[in-house]
């Protein structure tokens, strides 16, 4: 266990590193046949917005964090901003986790605008350039946790987030979200004609990420893309072969593009079809285990029924606080992961908490080594047979 005295200088040399460190958009100059391979054989650790339980959600300094506590996957909402720059944030309006309403210059900005058939008034980033945007700065969002960060980071790009990535000493993967495009295309037109979707894909393919799930490609350059919009992922299904993963609200949400219910997503018929196009689905994990008075009821058949059709299922969000701990795992967040991990059995997931998932199942499924590996567990085993049938 890390000392109290060593902590804030971990941090000290974070926050200096990412106030140095420039961002560019360059591909890794690491050497990808040194890095460690991701690993495949247990279900994925994704970092949700980064470690954004420690750190303010969507910075550098989060998704950094994540790494080093072992994240398979460092996971961002993409927008964009005026003028046309794609961005790492989670909300299209800025009041909840930026400094915006300090920026007196910004006062005549607030707009309301409808999303997801609500009305919102705040500050929105399709209303301000990149450069804008970067002169704000980043706060944690709950109040209940660690504040002290708040101000110390800007909203960074969507290639300063692969060049992070691509920089860790081993292979991490990227899971990005095509987030709002209905509202993106709505209000932010590019001069080429091309739509938020194009962008999108182009950025990945800049960057060298393509080919199928598992593929040789794939492996060195993992990435999900992620989206609550069906047509959005039936668009990119035509521009690039990556997986993609079909996120689903909670059951009273229809779809943002579509207008579907949960029902009809999530029925065998919606299922065959959506295969063709996704390797998986997202769903909020109360909608997999239906929670009353915080208490978690009858598993649906959700997990089987993706299963069946070959659907990957990585839920969200795991967090460690008690306020989103439901009862029935008294306030121990990794009673919460063997529930997930082992009885419900899902392939991936999001958590706030990286380092925390991370530990857990390093102590419940210890990374593959050469002394721990399949092959040598085979060995083992006939040794074991052999050494049996030999004193018999």
């Amino acid at each position: 266990m890390t000392s109290p005295c060593f902590v804030p200088f971990i941090f000290l040399v974070l926050i200096v590193g990412c106030a140095a460190r420039p961002f560019y958009p360059l591909p890794s100059k690491n050497d990808d046949s040194q890095r460690q391979p991701i690993q495949t054989y247990r279900p994925y650790n994704i970092a949700h917005r980064g470690s954004n339980g420690e750190l303010p959600e969507e910075t550098a300094a989060a998704y950094m964090r994540a790494i080093e506590e072992g994240a398979d996957f460092i996971e961002t909402d993409i927008l964009a901003s005026k003028d046309g720059v794609l961005i790492c944030f989670h909300d299209v309006y800025l009041d909840d986790t930026t400094d915006i309403a300090e920026h007196k210059e910004f006062a005549n900005r607030r707009r309301t605008y409808e999303v997801q058939g609500s009305n919102i008034t705040g500050w929105f980033t399709v209303d301000f350039t990149i450069k804008e945007l970067k002169s704000l700065r980043v706060k944690q969002r709950y109040s209940f946790r660690d504040q002290q960060y708040n101000g110390k980071f800007s909203i960074i790009t969507f290639e300063e987030f692969i060049s992070i990535a691509l920089d860790a000493s081993r292979v991490v993967g990227i899971y990005p979200e095509i987030k709002n495009p209905v509202f993106i295309n709505e209000h932010v037109k590019w001069s080429d004609g091309k739509k938020f979707e194009d962008k999108f894909v182009e950025t990945l393919k800049k960057y060298g990420y393509k080919g199928s799930y598992m593929s040789k490609d794939w492996l060195k350059q993992p990435v999900f893309i992620q989206s609550f919009a069906p047509t959005s992922l039936v668009y990119v299904s035509n521009l690039t072969d990556s997986p993609k993963i079909l996120l689903i609200d909670d059951v009273t949400v229809p779809t943002q593009d579509t207008n579907q219910s949960y029902w009809e997503i999530t029925s065998d018929s919606y299922f065959a079809f959506i295969k063709e196009y996704v390797v998986g689905i997202g769903p909020w994990k109360d909608t997999v285990v239906p929670v009353v008075n915080n208490y978690l009821q009858t598993p649906t058949d959700l997990v089987a029924k993706a299963h069946s059709h070959d659907l990957q299922v990585h839920p969200y969000t795991y967090r460690n606080e008690n306020i989103f701990l439901h009862y029935n795992f008294n306030q121990d967040p990794y009673e919460e992961y063997e529930y997930w991990i082992k009885k419900i059995g899902v392939d991936g997931l999001f958590t706030d908490f990286t380092g925390s998932l991370h530990n857990f199942q390093q102590w419940t499924s210890p990374s593959n080594s050469d002394d721990n590996s399949s092959e040598t567990k085979l060995l083992h085993r006939i040794a074991s047979m052999v050494s049996a049938y030999t004193k018999g």
